[in-house]
């Protein structure tokens, strides 16, 4: 029998093994934020392992882009729900800005 390709997922686990050197020398506020970019990663490794590519980082790249585009949209929303709110806000309090004469 002939051998098989990896799995992707075990490819990213390779990935991250050789970044765990980086990921040591980061501050301890940043190992976080490191370790959450492969979660994105995993989390499209689904779709990643499809693609078969021979470069596994670059679908882990695309998979975080991913998550940051979708994070970017949330706080979008939200800015622009509470924007809206401050407007709404704004047309009904009274016009303070008359000086007195």
């Amino acid at each position: 029998m002939g051998r098989t390709n990896p799995t992707y997922r075990d490819a990213l686990r390779a990935i991250e093994a050789r970044w765990a050197d980086f990921r040591r020398a980061l501050r301890r506020r940043e190992q976080p934020r490191f370790d959450q970019l492969f979660e994105y990663a995993r989390n499209h490794a689904d779709a990643s392992g499809l693609l078969n590519h021979h470069q596994p980082l670059l679908p882990a790249l695309v998979s975080i882009d991913l998550e940051q585009e979708a994070r970017l949209d949330e706080h979008e929303a939200r800015l622009a729900a509470l924007e809206a709110r401050l407007d709404d806000g704004d047309d009904q309090e009274p016009d303070t800005s008359a000086t007195n004469t």
